[in-house]
């Protein structure tokens, strides 16, 4: 038996965020797809997102990507099959290893940080003071909901 449901008149906040996030991702992909990068996949965002230039452990990666460890390694290994990373020994624990960007993963993660950097410019440049209120607005109802 179908029940109907209550829907919203305006189409939720949640669903606004999570459309737009996935066109950003879709368009970064494009990008790193056009400045020649063509094996850069969607999943690898999970890495871009959480490396820092240091190197990290892929178990923290996967705690700041919110993802399970086995999937974190599945692409740090894909990743490090493509060239852009490699693990080393971790030289506070012999048996870990930390995750870093080969010299060609660095030229990728800062293509993509160039695109990210000037798709925030072009944000600004069209909405004006609207951008500062979006970063303004995303920032606190991620503060809200943080537990």
């Amino acid at each position: 038996m179908s029940r109907d449901l209550m829907r919203p008149d305006d189409e939720p906040f949640i669903a606004l965020v999570d459309k737009t996030a996935r066109v950003m991702r879709n368009d970064m992909l494009a990008n790193a797809h056009r400045a020649g990068y063509a094996e850069i996949a969607p999943a690898h965002n999970a890495v871009f997102a959480t490396l820092p230039p240091e190197g990290a452990r892929s178990a923290d990666m996967a705690a700041r990507a919110g993802i399970t460890r086995q999937s974190m390694g599945e692409v740090v290994r894909d990743m490090v099959r493509l060239g852009i990373l490699e693990m080393v020994p971790d030289p506070s624990d012999r048996r870990a290893k930390i995750v870093t960007y080969t010299d060609y993963g660095t030229k990728v993660a800062q293509a993509g940080l160039d695109h990210i950097v000037a798709l925030d410019r072009k944000l600004r440049d069209e909405l004006g003071d609207d951008y500062d209120a979006a970063r303004r607005v995303l920032a606190r109802v991620r503060e809200m909901l943080t537990p």
